[in-house]
């Protein structure tokens, strides 16, 4: 990170209190436009809540700890994939969180952001012989996918005896949510060893009693437009059989319970709902066993704990009208907000409106539409959103785009990747620290082959 930077402005809450997530919000985008970091020559960037960032993780923390009995090892282990960002690794192992990977890429983000081996859990559908025997030495905790792969597993213990937590992903087959891309727990999910299919539930058995060091069970059925009760479902009938492995093994062989994460947010408002309180208290209802201390915890949480607590900042820079509707031409479309303006009636967001000096819009609303920058018609951020208008050297604002929004970029058109930053604020200031910097020119030119230009034209 660099070295922070502050900005001043009038006191406007009394000292001590803290301000809430839209205050801090609205400061942050002042602050940001003030101190230029969002401007001609960076016309979109990413800011990120730190105070909310640990607010969400403390909140994970005291949901579990409420239904736990005493002394049960929890761990809360971040879904990198949500915000691939070291610095945001860094502070959510500073407030207790381990890391989630599936990528050596994404386990090399961990290792750098100081996350422990025995705080990380590493799940794929394709893990090759290599990331396995590398997790395995390292003390990773390993989540086989299929039968496949607990082969390979099998070897490489025979091999070298590790010290990792070892187990299977199991889908419990018990159905998919609104979002079918997102919908990990359907009968024909690419994911996990099937407990429903003919003959699978028989063989996970026995491939936990053929294999004493088999003693963790790895479920995840939660994401985006999944219920909280099929959450549950999913959790149960991984619970169930983790009792069965243990009645046929005469002893508590499995001992670690995966749950995995995809808690669903809510995008219509700053409220947070679900929490992850309601998503605890509903699994000590359905499935008590659970929390009862027999049962090492781990949890893969990742969009909840950063949506709310992340925005990209864009600039206007045409304000034009087609067909009688105002178009907002902005700097933040599908390179930032793939999802959003591939498939906006699953992942819609809220637009907010600031002016010139960042402040918040002001004037009637009126319906118009917020276009990104990129060569297709279907770039569009918002359609007919009823916004204040908005004119050139105005900003918005897409909410609720902390998690994934900073981790999914889309390369159309060679646009660079926006520079993120963390924000605190307190009633009179805002503090900046770059978590990531924006990608240059030279940058691009390197990553599409520029050091290899004339490669092709060798060839004859």
């Amino acid at each position: 990170m660099t070295a922070a930077m502050s900005y001043d402005e009038p006191a406007a809450a009394p000292q001590n209190l803290p301000l809430p997530l839209a205050a801090r919000r609205d400061r942050a985008v002042r602050a940001a436009v003030a101190r230029g970091l969002v401007s001609e020559a960076e016309p979109v960037v990413g800011l990120l809540d730190v105070a909310g960032i640990r607010e969400s993780a403390g909140a994970l923390r005291a949901a579990f700890d409420e239904v736990v009995a005493p002394g049960t090892p929890v761990l809360h282990s971040f879904a990198v994939k949500a915000a691939a960002l070291v610095p945001v690794l860094r502070l959510l192992a500073d407030e207790g969180l381990g890391a989630e990977v599936a990528s050596p890429g994404e386990l090399e983000l961990a290792r750098a952001a100081d996350v422990p081996p025995e705080r990380t859990v590493l799940d794929s559908p394709a893990k090759t012989a290599a990331e396995l025997r590398g997790a395995l030495a390292l003390g990773i905790a390993v989540n086989a996918d299929n039968p496949e792969e607990l082969a390979r597993i099998d070897a490489l213990v025979r091999s070298a005896p590790t010290p990792s937590t070892v187990g299977i992903r199991v889908n419990p087959q018990v159905g998919g949510g609104s979002i079918g891309a997102m919908s990990t727990a359907t009968a024909t999910s690419k994911f996990g060893v099937t407990l429903q299919d003919e003959g699978a539930r028989d063989w996970l058995v026995r491939a936990y009693l053929d294999r004493p060091w088999l003693t963790a069970l790895h479920t995840h059925t939660g994401s985006q437009g999944v219920p909280l009760p099929l959450m549950a479902a999913g959790v149960r009938a991984a619970y169930e059989l983790a009792e069965e492995i243990n009645a046929a093994a005469g002893r508590r062989q499995v001992t670690t319970l995966d749950i995995g994460g995809g808690l669903p947010v809510n995008f219509d408002s700053d409220e947070t709902t679900p929490s992850f309180a309601d998503y605890a208290r509903l699994l000590r209802r359905e499935v008590p066993g659970l929390f009862d201390g027999r049962y090492a915890l781990i949890t893969e949480f990742g969009r909840s704990l950063l949506a709310k607590n992340g925005l990209v900042l864009a600039r206007v820079e045409y304000a034009k009208s087609a067909g009688g509707r105002p178009i907002a031409v902005t700097h933040a479309g599908v390179q930032v907000a793939v999802r959003t303006v591939f498939a906006p009636d699953s992942w819609p967001l809220r637009v907010a409106a600031y002016d010139a000096q960042g402040h918040p819009g002001t004037g009637t609303p009126v319906t118009q539409d917020v276009a990104g920058p990129c060569c297709f018609a279907g770039d569009l951020v918002a359609r007919a959103r009823e916004l204040p208008p908005l004119a050139a050297g105005d900003h918005v604002a897409l909410l609720d785009t902390g998690a994934y929004y900073f981790s999914n970029p889309f390369s159309y058109n060679s646009l660079p990747r926006p520079a993120v930053h963390g924000f605190t604020t307190t009633p009179d200031e805002v503090h900046f620290a770059q978590a990531r910097a924006a990608q240059t020119l030279p940058e691009i030119v390197t990553e599409s082959g520029g050091p290899h230009s004339t490669a092709l034209t060798t060839l004859g």
